[in-house]
């Protein structure tokens, strides 16, 4: 199971429009609902960027000779414009549009962990699986 079978973006999409839901409900209850919003914003922004990342990652690959220095060039130039319009919204908006920030981090700890835990998962049911030193039926030599 390689990482792009676990990164799921409708279910991502889901997630996020959840916990935007939430967040305007608890910052409405402390008469800040746009800080909720624009947490939602935020994470929309980190939606954005995990789709372009998978684009151009098959895209670079896709290709005869695959450069890492094109693959790194293409995330610099994608994290300094996503970062440039969050801090451009934060600042515009602030305080609230700070929410903007702590989305696009929210975000990247929901992405890491939806795509770690399965692949974490399946790590770990394909050792199991090998059994102790490798074996197959799960018992050593000179055991009983």
């Amino acid at each position: 199971m390689f990482p792009e079978v676990a990164f799921r973006p409708l279910r991502l999409l889901v997630i996020c429009l959840a916990l935007t839901a939430a967040a305007i409900g608890a910052t409405f209850l402390l008469d800040r609902p746009m800080i909720g919003v624009y947490l939602g914003v935020g994470m929309a922004i980190g939606l954005v960027n995990a789709l372009l990342i998978r684009r151009s990652v098959n895209a670079i690959t896709a290709g005869e000779h695959p450069l890492k220095r094109k693959m790194a060039l293409n995330s610099a130039t994608r994290l300094a414009v996503i970062t440039v319009i969050a801090l451009v919204i934060a600042y515009l908006t602030r305080p609230d549009g700070l929410g903007v920030v702590f989305g696009l981090a929210l975000f990247q700890v929901l992405l890491v962990g939806g795509t770690a835990l399965p692949v974490w998962k399946k790590i770990r049911t394909s050792a199991d699986d090998a059994g102790p030193a490798g074996t197959t039926d799960g018992y050593t030599e000179g055991t009983a």
